[in-house]
């Protein structure tokens, strides 16, 4: 993981401020009614940190949009930080919280002080997806045909030390492969370069999530994904993460916020219009067949946490791939990377 100056953070967090002012989320004079109608003088700012802009965070998307988070006296800002930057922009204090997965605050968290913290889960599958180049696709979906299929191909992986990268060195591992060896891995920085590294031939195969995939099946790209890794089932993909001082110094404002995001992931389960409305206000640039598939895969596929719950088996999942695939060393326990009194309140209301 790579350290960033906390001057570069603030200028990129500036820029997001600006261009998202102008995106998808209600307009400040919506924000403020839903604060006055909440008895709030005035919103709280907070910035949450993504590593990517993509359908997997629209339960936040969703609490921004309808006002949950207005009603807890928050007005939230995404922060889109690339390269790993979205845990060290909560680390350096540019950002209050991130969204992403548990095993990279656990690197992040080695010889920190102040530990990054779990405190909701929201995207409970192993979003992520292969694709081969259309038409070269494996026949079969056995270990066998899977490892023959991989042997020798180009492999765009994500960024190293990204949990697709790690799960797909993982699946390698478990047909028998080397990563390092028997692929050609490729580890680019930036996760929107996916489909035009296929499509220009740079790789014959990618990993990814939506609204990656709808778009390189609208282009031509790819067909279906031919491997899914949410058949792993429960595991913590993407949590809302802050760090341990938070926790200890404003847990009131921590509570409002998981308030709000499990409030999103129980109205996204049954308002499938709602969910819609959000992701095209998001994602305005998506057809609306590709949108319409990007969530229907996303409800197939169970993506999100009903109830904001980290349960310890998913947990586990995670740290396993980060284990046997040695980018982790070293032991890990629950209670220092997750956190369910606020979750647990929520549920009590």
């Amino acid at each position: 993981m790579k350290n960033v100056t906390t001057m570069k953070l603030s200028a990129v967090l500036l820029a997001s401020v600006i261009l998202l002012s102008g995106c998808g989320g209600k307009g400040n004079a919506e924000v403020e009614a839903a604060a006055a109608g909440n008895g709030a003088e005035k919103l709280k700012k907070l910035v949450i940190a993504e590593p990517l802009h993509y359908t997997g965070y629209l339960p936040l998307y969703v609490a921004q949009h309808e006002g949950y988070f207005a009603e807890e006296g928050l007005e939230v800002e995404m922060l889109q930080a690339a390269g790993g930057t979205h845990v060290t922009s909560v680390v350096s204090g540019d950002a209050w919280a991130v969204i992403g997965g548990p095993e990279s605050n656990a690197l992040a968290n080695i010889g920190n002080s102040d530990p990054i913290v779990s405190v909701s889960n929201v995207v409970n599958r192993a979003n992520v997806y292969l694709m081969a180049k259309k038409g070269t696709a494996p026949a079969g979906s056995s270990d066998e045909e899977l490892a023959a299929f991989l042997k020798g191909k180009k492999l765009n992986a994500g960024r190293h030390g990204g949990t697709p990268n790690l799960l797909t060195q993982y699946l390698l591992l478990e047909l028998g492969l080397n990563p390092q060896k028997d692929v050609r891995l490729l580890e680019p920085a930036d996760g929107s370069t996916v489909v035009a590294m296929v499509q220009q031939g740079a790789a014959d195969i990618a990993n990814g999530a939506e609204p990656q995939i709808s778009d390189g099946m609208s282009k031509g790209v790819w067909d279906e994904p031919f491997y899914k890794f949410h058949d792993l089932g429960d595991y913590a993909y993407s949590v809302l993460s802050v760090k341990k001082s938070t926790l200890e110094k404003d847990p009131e404002t921590v509570q409002k916020a998981v308030n709000a995001v499990v409030k999103a992931l129980k109205v996204i389960q049954e308002d499938k219009e709602l969910a819609m409305r959000v992701l095209k206000a998001e994602f305005p640039t998506l057809s609306d067949a590709a949108a319409q598939a990007a969530l229907d895969r996303a409800y197939d596929d169970q993506l999100w946490s009903p109830d904001g719950v980290i349960s310890q088996e998913a947990l586990d999942k995670d740290m396993d791939v980060m284990i046997k695939t040695g980018i982790y060393k070293g032991e890990y326990t629950y209670d220092d990377l997750v956190d369910m009194q606020f979750v647990n309140k929520t549920a009590a209301k």
